[in-house]
């Protein structure tokens, strides 16, 4: 079987092989894409306070799924490198410790919730005696966000274990079942919400709680079903309460030596949302509530690109331990053009229709008149962005992930936060926009050098062998 999989990885023809690679991982992210529109969708019908608020929150939520992700990759790479050496006991103890983190990074965020929620949701809206300027209740909009985030924060247990099992079943190549306890997930969720907010079916009308509870029944239900997948079909994992509530710090070490470095990286997205919602929020809470609904909708466009970069990372490795230099430069070439592709669809659509992406979520006319032009100028960047994020993968693939985080600074904080914020300046909410498509500008220039010195010294490497 394995000589079978190496044997695809250096003969399929480059383009079957990027899509039956990427495929599976493109539908997963799609599916939860689609969750987080609905999920918004069905709060933006209680209010834009509502809508607003849950806004404000993502970068908390994102927080505490990039440090259950980021712990995830590091089980990952213990397990799986621990398995192909057959040190079967210390799979056991990263799958086991691995647990026992999820459980203790879920206690954090719950004691945490008690102190940083409401000074949180408050650093983002406005100030005292700010509220007439304002086109929305910001009152409102703290309640709605307190009470989201408070829930999210306390019950984020099921989160925790659902990426913990989901990473276990993909360390020994499950991926499928990894990929289903994760639709399972979003479809609870999106069955649940207008049920749970609405007080559908005989339920009690919760609201914006509602909502909160829905995401929280989802992910239990999913940690439930990966954990059983686990049991039944995961025979190289043994689970062990006593291993569980033992912690091995060696083994948690080498976790986090992985996972950290990961965490990292995936909390950029969480500071960018965090400083623009302070910058925006300087013009008005609906302008916060265009980025939140911009931030939802741009995802069925950047998601695919993120499937076609996690296909292409084990084609370019393999082809790269494989010295199969016109394979690489193949995977490459298609890669960047089907990215580049689907970006101008977004672009397209950005463009030509942005009143009716925003009209789905129930949009006022204050909210279409920022909205409309905001989608349209952030847009041009989609085709510049596939480029930086195909080209990462190269990074990636060759062990030069130093250069992948440099870049995501570069678009997220680095250029992105003070563009924006001396566009602020101007007293112009329009130019403010500008500073996505600047940004990808720079990124794209330091990606291209990058990946100039690392394809440079890697055909140098091919050619001495």
């Amino acid at each position: 079987m394995k000589d079978n999989k190496e044997n695809k990885m250096g003969t399929m023809p480059v383009k079957k092989l990027i899509v039956s690679m990427s495929v599976p991982m493109m539908i997963s992210m799609l599916v939860q894409a689609l969750y987080n529109v609905v999920d918004s969708i069905y709060v933006s019908r209680l209010s834009m306070e509502a809508l607003t608020a849950v806004g404000i929150v993502f970068p908390l939520q994102n927080l505490m799924i990039s440090v259950a992700m980021g712990t995830g990759v590091g089980i990952n790479a213990l397990l799986s490198k621990s398995l192909g050496e057959k040190k079967y006991d210390t799979a056991n103890k990263a799958a086991n410790n691995g647990v026992l983190l999820a459980v203790l990074s879920c206690a954090v965020f719950m004691i945490l919730s008690e102190f940083i929620v409401e000074p949180f949701i408050l650093s983002q809206t406005a100030k005292e005696g700010e509220e007439l300027a304002q086109d929305l209740d910001p009152l409102l909009v703290r309640e709605c966000g307190i009470t989201y985030g408070t829930i999210c924060c306390l019950l984020s247990l099921g989160m925790f274990l659902q990426m913990t099992f989901e990473r276990l079943l993909q360390s020994t190549g499950r991926t499928i079942l990894s990929m289903a306890s994760q639709m399972t997930g979003a479809i609870i969720n999106i069955i649940l919400d207008p049920i749970l907010i609405f007080g559908l079916a005989g339920a009690p009308k919760l609201g914006i709680a509602g909502a909160a509870y829905a995401t929280v029944c989802g992910q239990v239900v999913a940690s439930i079903l990966a954990f059983f997948l686990n049991i039944k079909f995961n025979k190289e994992i043994k689970f062990s309460f006593i291993e569980m509530i033992k912690p091995d710090r060696h083994v948690i070490g080498r976790i986090y030596q992985v996972g950290v470095p990961s965490i990292l990286m995936m909390s950029i997205g969480s500071v960018m949302t965090y400083c623009l919602n302070i910058i925006l929020n300087g013009f008005s809470l609906t302008a916060q509530t265009v980025y939140a609904t911009y931030f939802k909708i741009q995802s069925f466009f950047f998601m695919p690109v993120f499937g076609i970069n996690g296909g292409s990372i084990p084609v370019l490795a393999y082809n790269y331990g494989a010295k199969n230099k016109e394979r690489i430069k193949e995977t490459l070439s298609f890669t960047v053009r089907l990215a580049v592709g689907i970006m101008l669809c977004g672009t397209l659509v950005f463009e030509l229709i942005p009143d009716i992406l925003l009209e789905l979520f129930d949009a006022s006319d204050d909210m279409l008149r920022i909205g409309v032009p905001a989608l349209r100028i952030i847009a041009v960047h989609f085709p510049i962005a596939a480029v930086c994020i195909v080209l990462g993968s190269v990074f990636q693939a060759f062990s030069q992930s130093i250069y992948s985080l440099i870049v995501s600074l570069c678009r997220q904080l680095v250029v992105l936060i003070p563009a924006a914020w001396l566009l602020s300046l101007t007293g112009k909410l329009d130019l403010v926009w500008f500073a996505f498509p600047i940004a990808e500008i720079g990124s794209l220039t330091v990606t291209l050098i990058f990946f100039r010195k690392v394809m440079n010294k890697v055909t140098k490497q091919m050619e001495e062998v």
